[in-house]
């Protein structure tokens, strides 16, 4: 018959416990961008006629850029009656339209122009951009391994220091497993490829703006717990 495990260990047997840290910096691998397109009218018809003219040059503009723009995405879409303030009547002013668009990409050599192009179009705004990996990026994992490794480390110096051992590893503990992953971020070369082809027109595309990605930290932590030999005292 087995004996119940001792929860703070024994003297021939003392618990160890230690906690393991690791932050990275590493490159983002995409980069997201807000767009909202906007339209307003007398005429609800004509104020959707411009709202899905307008949201389809922007789309068209994503395809562009082919593989770059790895994901464009429609969200919510409104249009709603602006009334008049003076009066008990219900007159409509105008009608305002909107429709937001989240853009990622995955070539940062491409994004300054993107985001110019798109800020460049009408009634049209444009927000970001915003830098991170993706959920199964190879930092997070590498991070956790550092933060196990420092562990062990950590926790073979303090037995060092009592002219002992480590004999077992008892319990290793993620810190944090309900909270989101930092993003990370990093510096890329700025946009040396050839323009795409303007959208709706003749008229050359601005100037890319000049974007330098802030760095940013991937962090993981441990607990763990080791038995050791009997110290030397």
């Amino acid at each position: 018959m087995t004996e119940p495990a001792q929860p703070y260990g024994t003297p021939d047997q003392p618990r160890l416990a230690v906690r393991g840290e690791a932050r990275l910096e590493v490159d983002p691998e995409i980069a997201r961008l807000s767009i909202t397109v906007t339209a307003r009218g007398k005429d609800r018809r004509a104020a959707l006629e411009d709202l899905t003219r307008r949201n389809a040059t922007v789309l068209e503009l994503a395809r562009t850029y082919g593989d770059a723009v790895e994901k464009i995405e429609t969200g919510a879409l409104s249009i709603h009656p602006e009334l008049v303030q003076r009066g008990r009547d219900e007159r409509i002013r105008a009608y305002h339209g909107r429709v937001y668009i989240t853009a990622v990409l995955n070539d940062f050599t491409a994004l300054g122009e993107f985001v110019t192009r798109v800020g460049d179009l009408d009634m049209t705004h444009v927000s970001g951009p915003w830098w991170a990996l993706r959920p199964t990026s190879p930092a997070h994992g590498e991070a956790r391994r550092q933060a196990v490794r420092e562990a062990v480390q950590r926790a073979r110096e303090y037995a060092g220091a009592l002219g002992a051992e480590l004999a077992a590893l008892v319990e290793l503990a993620d810190i944090g497993a309900e909270n989101a992953a930092p993003v990370a971020y990093a510096r890329r070369a700025g946009y040396g490829g050839a323009a795409p082809a303007p959208v709706g027109g003749s008229a050359p595309p601005p100037p890319p703006v000049d974007l330098e990605p802030q760095q940013q930290t991937v962090y993981a932590q441990v607990n763990a717990r080791f038995t050791m030999t009997p110290p030397k005292l």
